[in-house]
């Protein structure tokens, strides 16, 4: 009995996959379901240490996997933060409208 893992060559990259079929890999999102803080980092445009603030924060859910305790972030998890941040930012705006002086700057 061989190993239960294969590869598929998909346009030159390999996939190692564990009973599934190509069928299945094409209907799959190409996003990985768990991301690192770097990928995070990437994804919003600022610092690892910025996400990783987050995270111990409590903003941002995460789980610790591993002996050395790797952080990873659900990309659903990524995606309910960045629609509480739109919902957020909305409320602010509307609570804090932009007021244009007569010089062309925002006045507080």
């Amino acid at each position: 009995m061989g190993t239960p893992f294969s590869t598929a060559d998909v346009s030159g990259s390999h996939y190692f996959t564990l009973g599934v079929t190509m069928e299945d890999m094409d209907h799959q999102d190409a996003q990985p379901r768990f991301l690192t803080l770097s990928d995070v980092a990437e994804i919003l445009n600022t610092s690892g240490a910025q996400v990783y603030a987050l995270v111990r924060r409590g903003d941002l859910p995460a789980i610790k996997i591993g002996g050395r305790g790797q952080w990873r972030v659900e990309s659903s998890e990524l995606e309910a933060y960045i629609e509480r941040m739109y919902a957020e930012t909305k409320t602010f705006v509307k609570q804090h409208p932009y007021v244009e002086s007569e010089t062309g700057t925002e006045v507080n």
